[in-house]
Formats: C-alpha cells, sequence, structure tokens
C-alpha cells in the first residue's frame, strides 16, 4: 500500500460560467477556504484518489502527479470526491486526464450536488461512472 498526501495554501480561483453559490456544498452557504489535497492509494487492486477541500489550479501539479501515479500502476482508478468543498477546472481536467488513459473507465464517489452539477455541465457525466454516496446505504450507481 503506497500513499502520497498534498495540501496547499489558502489561495481560490473560481469558474467563471458558474456561479460561486453553486461550486460549494450545499448546506454551507459560503466557501469553506479549507486547503485542499490530494491523496493516492493502491489499494485492493485499484488506485484510488481522495480529493478534499478546495480542488483549484493552485493543487494543479499535485493533481499532475497523482495522474501520473495512476498511468504507471495501470490499475482501475476510484476518485473519491466526497470531501471536496470547490472544485473549478483544475479538479475538471484531472477527470478528464483520468479518463484519457483508454483503459478501464474511472469511477467517481460523488457526495455533492457541486460535483454532480459540473459534471452535467461540462458534458463529463458521459465518461465516468458515477457512485452516488449522498445517503449512507443508498448509493446508486449512475452510469454515462
Amino acid at each position: 500500500r503506497r500513499s502520497s498526501t498534498t495540501h496547499r495554501g489558502q489561495l481560490r480561483c473560481s469558474v467563471d460560467h458558474v456561479p460561486e453559490e453553486r461550486l460549494v456544498n450545499e448546506g454551507n452557504p459560503t466557501p469553506s477556504g479549507e486547503p485542499g489535497a490530494v491523496q493516492v492509494l493502491h489499494v485492493d487492486g485499484a488506485t484510488h484518489v481522495v480529493l478534499s477541500g478546495e480542488v483549484d489550479s493552485d493543487l494543479g501539479r499535485d493533481l499532475q502527479q497523482a495522474a501520473a501515479d495512476a498511468a504507471v500502476a495501470g490499475l482501475p482508478v476510484v476518485v473519491d470526491t466526497r470531501r471536496v468543498t470547490f472544485m473549478d477546472s483544475a479538479g475538471l481536467a484531472f477527470i478528464a486526464r483520468l479518463c484519457g488513459r483508454g483503459q478501464e473507465r474511472v469511477t467517481l464517489l460523488v457526495a455533492s450536488q457541486t460535483v454532480l452539477f459540473l459534471l452535467e455541465v461540462t458534458g463529463m457525466k458521459d465518461a465516468v461512472d458515477i457512485v452516488d454516496v449522498r445517503t449512507e446505504g443508498d448509493a446508486a450507481t449512475l452510469q454515462g
């Protein structure tokens, strides 16, 4: 089991065409300002990429390294977005990079309407398998 974790500063970026209130988790009226983090784990025959906090351009190098780690491992990829408080085009580009590997479809664990909205508005929802984990015990797999 190998893991790597990175954290970054408090700077934020935003997506111009999406209102900021749609980019924060529901029930949280203002952005949390939580630093973003990327953790890569190789567990049970899959590469798990855990994203948390603000996933934006400040995490660019860390996201590139995580994508490279996943490519080298050559395993199915699961991206856990349950702890994401903000995501912009850098996070979406990371997911697209993983999808472009040409191997198995990427699976996203999603607990936020925000992340689902971003996937829908960009058309990326069809490129990944989504496991909606918003309600415990009631997870449904939504395939694009």
